[in-house]
């Protein structure tokens, strides 16, 4: 039995994540931006999960959410489900508080974080961006090129973690709309296939993954430059550092 904590698990494909690895008998701890959602989740909670509270557009209660998490004990994986697709919290939600999760929460030996196709139209780029948080500029497609080439750089620096991305397809979620043509369970299957298999395949790290089959990313993923600009701005940002 794996300890799993699913960041953005109250619907979609978060919440499809958490109730599979329920089924297959693993520990699951889900999130909520607020008390209210966990409504939504009641079902997993009476079945065993445990649940943290905060809303990780918001850089003090992306702390206070790993602070609960330490508290709850160590971890097996952390899924870093949790985005949106518009808005003024885009760079919070898509890349900050990824990041800010994985310098905070105790060291897991998985780390999946969520990605998306859309990402090989971001810009290669780090300049422009208000690194004080505020960064309407900062486009989906953007975040998701960011938060893959995290995903990539943490694998580089932590080898005793598995780190990989994932791209669960155009999936019919909030976010997705109902229109999307892709399947919701080939959704969230390799999420939860990273966090608990022994697969010899889900056991290596630096991956970006598209239904259990691993593709290449957009070049700037892997360029160690764009990877440590990146982390020294996000640093510089939340005054935490991955080492």
């Amino acid at each position: 039995m794996a300890r799993i904590f699913i960041t953005g698990s109250t619907d979609g494909l978060g919440r499809a994540a958490a109730q599979s690895l329920i089924d297959n008998g693993h520990e699951v701890i889900v999130h909520a931006r607020t008390t209210d959602r966990l409504a939504a989740v009641k079902d997993l909670l009476d079945r065993g999960a445990t649940s943290v509270v905060g809303d990780l557009s918001d850089i003090e209660q992306t702390r206070d959410v790993a602070d609960q998490v330490n508290r709850s004990g160590p971890l097996d994986s952390v899924v870093h489900n949790a985005g949106v697709l518009s808005g003024a919290h885009i760079f919070q939600v898509n890349v900050l508080a990824p990041y800010l999760l994985t310098a905070l929460v105790h060291r897991p030996r998985r780390l999946i974080y969520l990605s998306s196709g859309m990402h090989r139209g971001g810009r290669a780029t780090l300049s422009g961006i208000d690194w004080s948080g505020q960064a309407p500029q900062v486009s989906y497609s953007d975040s998701k090129l960011y938060v893959t080439a995290l995903a990539v750089a943490v694998a580089r620096l932590w080898p005793d973690v598995l780190s990989n991305a994932v791209d669960p397809g155009w999936v019919p979620t909030k976010m997705g709309g109902p229109s999307a043509p892709d399947d919701l369970r080939l959704g969230h299957l390799t999420q939860a296939w990273l966090a608990t298999s022994n697969d010899p395949e889900a056991q290596t790290s630096g991956g970006y993954w598209h239904h259990q089959q691993r593709t290449k990313a957009h070049p700037a993923v892997y360029d160690h430059e764009f990877q440590n600009d990146l982390l020294s701005r996000l640093a510089s940002v939340t005054g935490e550092r991955i080492a």
